[in-house]
This record gives C-alpha cells, sequence and structure tokens, in this order.
C-alpha cells in the first residue's frame, strides 16, 4: 500500500512540473492567451524626421550697368587736338601813344581740344565742324594711346559736321544705330573728352527730338538729352544702351547762366547722309532757291486767316530760282510739293533734299490769293 501511495505522488508531482513547465512556456511564448487581449502591435518605423525650413531671404538688388555698351563703344571715340598760328597786334606804350611809331605784331599757338568718332576702318572720323574750324593743324589720340596726325576730308558748316582721316591699321570703328527710332526717355550715354580729362562717359536720357532753330548751325534736327555735355565733348558720341551710336554730341545752352541739363547732338540719321556725301563729292550737295524764310507769328497767322503757324518768305536773292519763279518777299508759304512746312527750318529742309537740277512746286498765298509756281532747283552756296 505504501509502495501505490508513493507511486502516486511521483505522479502527481511530475505533472505538477510538467504542467507549469508547459504554462511558463505559453506564458513566453503566447502572453496573449493569458490575458485574452491582442498582442500589441509594434510601432511602425518613425519617419526620418525632415529638415529645418530655410529662412526667406530678400530678393537680389537689381544690377544696373551700361559697361557692355562702353566697352563697345569708347575705343572708337578719340580726343582731336587743333592748333593755329594767330598774328596780333601788340598794344602801344605810353610813349609810343604820342607821336609816330612803327606797329608791333607778335605770334602765338591758340589750341583747342574736342572729340570725335572713328566710323570706317579706313580711318574716317567724324567731329563738329567748330571743332576743326581755323586750324593750321589737327592731331587725334586713339583711346588706346595712339596718336596721329589727321587731315580734313571735308566739312559742312550748315550742319556743323567735319569728316577727318588718320593713317593707322587696326582702328576700332562705331558701330550706327538709328536715331530715327529714338523716344523720350531712352538711356543715352556721352563719350567724349571734357576739358582735357581724357575719355569720359557720362548718363542720361533723350529729354527731345527734333530741336530746331536754336542758332547753332543752318540746318538743325537736334536730339536733346540731359546727359552732361562739357567742353571738349563736342564731336563726340552718344550711344544707346547698347553701344550703338545714334549722335554725335555738339553744344550746350546757356551754361553762363547756370542752366543744367541740356545738350543737343546731331542725329546719326544726318551724320550719314552729310558723311556720304563728303566721302563720295568732298562737299555737301544740297537743294536751293535762294529763300530766306521766316517764321510767322501765332498772331500774323490769325491775321492772314491761317489755321496755324506758317512760313513768309522774308528776302529773296536776286537772280536767284524763286525770283525767276515769281515768288516774292512777304509770300507765304502754304505747302512745299505737297508738303506744309512748319517752320522756316522745315522749309529750307525740305528743298535742301532736292537734287540740283530737280523742279520743286510751291504753293504760296500773296494779297488773299493762292497760288503755285514751279522753281527749278539750284546747288546750295557753300558756307564760308
Amino acid at each position: 500500500m505504501l509502495n501505490r501511495l508513493g507511486r502516486g505522488l511521483v505522479f502527481i508531482a511530475g505533472s505538477v512540473v510538467g504542467g507549469l513547465a508547459l504554462a511558463f512556456l505559453i506564458v513566453v511564448l503566447r502572453p496573449e492567451l493569458i490575458r485574452g487581449t491582442p498582442a500589441p502591435a509594434l510601432p511602425a518605423p518613425a519617419a526620418p524626421a525632415a529638415p529645418p525650413a530655410a529662412p526667406p531671404t530678400a530678393a537680389p538688388p537689381i544690377h544696373v550697368s551700361y559697361a557692355a555698351a562702353v566697352q563697345k563703344a569708347a575705343p572708337a571715340v578719340v580726343n582731336v587736338y587743333t592748333a593755329r598760328l594767330v598774328t596780333e597786334r601788340v598794344a602801344p606804350s605810353l610813349g609810343e601813344l604820342f607821336g609816330d611809331y612803327i606797329p608791333r605784331y607778335r605770334q602765338r599757338i591758340e589750341r583747342s581740344l574736342g572729340s570725335g568718332v572713328i566710323v570706317d576702318a579706313a580711318g574716317h572720323i567724324v567731329t563738329n565742324h567748330h571743332v576743326i574750324a581755323n586750324a593750321d593743324s589737327v592731331r587725334v589720340q586713339l583711346a588706346d594711346g595712339r596718336i596721329a596726325d589727321a587731315r580734313i576730308v571735308g566739312r559742312d558748316p550748315d550742319t556743323d559736321l567735319a569728316v577727318l582721316k588718320i593713317d593707322l591699321a587696326a582702328l576700332p570703328v562705331a558701330k550706327f544705330g538709328r536715331s530715327d527710332l529714338l523716344k523720350v526717355g531712352d538711356v543715352v550715354l556721352a563719350i567724349g573728352n571734357p576739358v582735357g580729362l581724357s575719355q569720359t562717359v557720362t548718363h542720361g536720357i533723350v529729354s527731345a527730338t527734333s530741336r530746331q532753330q536754336l542758332g547753332i548751325a543752318p540746318l538743325e534736327d537736334f536730339i536733346q538729352t540731359d546727359a552732361p555735355i562739357n567742353f571738349g565733348n563736342s564731336g563726340g558720341a552718344l550711344i544707346d544702351s547698347g553701344g550703338l551710336l545714334i549722335g554725335i554730341n555738339t553744344a550746350i545752352v546757356a551754361k553762363n547762366i547756370g542752366v543744367e541739363g541740356i545738350g543737343f547732338a546731331i542725329p546719326v540719321n544726318m551724320v550719314r547722309g552729310v558723311m556720304d556725301q563728303i566721302l563720295a563729292h568732298g562737299r555737301v550737295i544740297r537743294g536751293w532757291i535762294g529763300i530766306i524764310p521766316e517764321d510767322l507769328s501765332p498772331e500774323q497767322a490769325e491775321q492772314l486767316h491761317l489755321a496755324q503757324s506758317g512760313v513768309v518768305i522774308g528776302n529773296l536773292y536776286v537772280g536767284s530760282p524763286a525770283q525767276k519763279a515769281g515768288l516774292l518777299p512777304g509770300d507765304v508759304l502754304l505747302a512745299i510739293d505737297g508738303v506744309t512746312p512748319h517752320s522756316a527750318q522745315d522749309a529750307l529742309g525740305h528743298i535742301a533734299g532736292h537734287k540740283p537740277g530737280s523742279t520743286t512746286r510751291i504753293r504760296a498765298l500773296r494779297g488773299g490769293r493762292t497760288f503755285e509756281v514751279e522753281a527749278r532747283v539750284g546747288e546750295r552756296p557753300r558756307a564760308p
């Protein structure tokens, strides 16, 4: 009996140990079976943290530069130096005031300076006529430092232009733009040799176009600009923002009374025509009929019952084509070849565009009566 009891205790103990072992395995391997709740899901891997946002940056400042335009045009702008021999009478001394004395004279060299623009590889240079007027010698200095004597090919006082020639190789040449496309407000730059400071660039805008009747030259059609033009800039280049030549700087107005920002340049379209004629003929050939036109004031136009101010023949040359055609001083010019002249400059410019030998038809008003005549165009006399 004791043996059966012992065997039973051994069996029970083994069963308990085996159950505990099984329970331990179940708790380790499947804990959700013990708690009756699903096993917690494994957390998803965290997404990589986004880089911190960059702080907002200010827009870069706008950088406006005309350096490329200057580099393109400036090498073709030259300094022009002129010299002439001047003979002047010496004032008498106090002792010579009483009695006879032999007049004494002395000579001196008068020098002047200006600017010019190289316009072709052959060495032709455009400048102002007043820069080289009365000069005995002309010398040119290039932007690269080279110096050469220049000869005068031709001059045109009517537009204040002249053409020079130098003999140097590998010359920089200005590229022509179109002055007829200019608008008020366009950016322009003036390049020249002001007050002997060597090459200098100034900046401004087109203030006006087709400025006339300024008393600078007989035939005027100026570009007005506020780009500073000083003594020595005459004959230099007026360029656009792309570096193209659009004018030849010519004059400033009322500098002696403190007026600033009013300068004038000859438009390049006019320069091109004058230059071509000088190179072809040594001079500019223009039409002429011998009238001296004047502008009518608004009051005079009103008295003549004209809708707008007009042009009157102030005088004419004896034996001129106009006189032969029957025109008289006091005749009011209503139309030239069907075009109404708005000013005396308009009338002269229109006639100047005719070739000598051609005819021009003029409609005029005299004593309240309108009439028409044809005048045979001659060649405009050359200015002295």
